[in-house]
């Protein structure tokens, strides 16, 4: 049985996701990348529930359960968020923060952590991304 995506006209794609399907246990099936116009194929799957999940750069990964229909084609759209952009003033209870080093911890899928030195009163920028890597 073979599951595909469809991708209405208009809807931007998304090339090279990572496209991974399992069984109910977790156990691996098959794993695609996406082409050109975000589609991708699996023709050796048997018929039954399955978890489809997919990851792609600057997006949030997303995990959906699909049954193959026991004959046809099964069909999935699969919708990927982008990633988003946060901002927000860090203070300290009671004032400024002292002139010093710091740790700032964001968490997210993964979390990450970055130095940041406070030079004095005002305004320090300082900015911290969240993501996958590409590896």
């Amino acid at each position: 049985m073979a599951s595909s995506s469809s991708i209405p006209t208009g809807v931007p794609t998304v090339k090279d996701a990572v496209v991974v399907v399992t069984d109910v246990r977790g156990d691996l099936l098959a794993t695609r990348t996406t082409g050109e116009q975000g589609e991708f194929a699996f023709a050796e799957l048997t018929p039954g529930p399955v978890t489809l999940a997919v990851n792609a750069a600057g997006h949030r990964p997303r995990a959906l359960a699909v049954e193959i229909g026991g004959t046809g084609v099964t069909r999935v759209e699969v919708d990927l968020d982008t990633g988003a952009r946060l901002q927000g003033v860090v203070r300290a209870p009671h004032g400024p923060l002292a002139v010093g080093e710091y740790t700032v911890i964001a968490t997210g899928y993964p979390p990450a952590a970055t130095a940041l030195t406070v030079k004095g009163r005002g305004g320090d920028d300082h900015a911290i991304e969240l993501g996958h890597s590409d590896a």
